[in-house]
């Protein structure tokens, strides 16, 4: 716009005009090229207002990044951990065989699946409990069997997380219940999320809706804490977390033409954690064309 007045004004100078004359066109020009201004910034969106300490906005498919908000901060990630555990388990193998359930491993506080020790499960099977119902007891069946015990399989949660971009991260439990160093960032997390979409069974994890656990006294169905997965248009995964010290915790993946974004949001109180979350996306696929 800038550069069409200047061209416009040096032809109307090349070609001359009166003093009057060329006030008047100048004036017309300015006008022009304010109103020009004016309207493509306000065709933009207006960054939304984001509540949670700490947010991020990755647009996955090209890595670009939308918004940040303390986005290099460290905080608890509570749940949201179970992206990290599930996508270790799957790039272990063999999903389908069947895992011994530890005594300590139903000894987890909260959210649990209720496994018994002495229990055979198929990993699958707890991978589907983990990210679905954010069972803790499952998590912690997965680490074993996949890591040998809860300290070796962190070490290899910090090893992918760093292999996916994650810089200010160090994990030391599956299940993300609260440890002081247990800490992630929005953005790092926005990183092993990508990492972990990049997986088609994974994908195919976060993005059930329900799923039926065949492996207690009676069958359960276990539905996604995730509940943007049937509320908002082109969400394909996620993962929602909560404790006292991370406070509410979400993660949620959502693709519509092609574009396909990442919103991470931390330490957030209430329910105001989904308003935002929607509002985030909402101004992701608006900047993002």
């Amino acid at each position: 716009m800038i550069a069409t007045a200047a061209r416009l004004v040096s032809h109307r100078q090349r070609f001359g005009t009166g003093a009057s004359g060329c006030g008047r066109f100048c004036v017309r020009i300015f006008v022009l090229l304010f109103l020009g201004l004016f309207t493509a910034v306000s065709s933009r969106a207006a960054a939304p207002d984001i509540a949670e300490a700490s947010a991020a906005l990755l647009r996955s498919d090209t890595g670009q990044w939308l918004y940040t908000k303390a986005a290099e901060t460290p905080r608890h990630p509570a749940s949201t951990t179970k992206i990290l555990t599930t996508l270790v388990a799957i790039e272990s193998g063999d999903l389908d065989r069947a895992v011994t359930v530890a005594a300590a491993d139903t000894k987890v506080e909260t959210s649990v699946v209720g496994l018994r020790a002495g229990q055979r499960v198929p990993l699958r099977a707890l991978l589907y409990a983990a990210m679905l119902r954010s069972a803790n007891d499952a998590a912690m069946t997965i680490a074993r069997a996949v890591g040998g015990s809860t300290a070796d399989f962190a070490a290899l949660m910090n090893e992918r997380a760093a292999a996916a971009g994650a810089k200010r991260s160090h994990f030391a439990n599956p299940h993300g219940l609260t440890d002081s160093h247990h800490l992630t960032t929005a953005r790092d997390l926005a990183l092993i999320t990508r990492a972990a979409m990049a997986n088609p069974t994974f994908r195919q994890i976060t993005g059930t809706k329900t799923y039926t656990w065949r492996y207690g006294a009676q069958p359960q169905v276990l539905e996604n804490h995730n509940h943007m997965l049937k509320t908002y248009a082109g969400c394909v995964g996620g993962k929602t977390g909560y404790t006292a010290a991370a406070g509410k915790t979400l993660v949620v993946v959502a693709r519509r033409g092609g574009v396909e974004l990442i919103a991470v949001l931390l330490n957030g109180h209430g329910e105001r954690i989904w308003e935002d979350a929607e509002e985030l996306l909402d101004y992701g696929f608006k900047v993002a064309r």
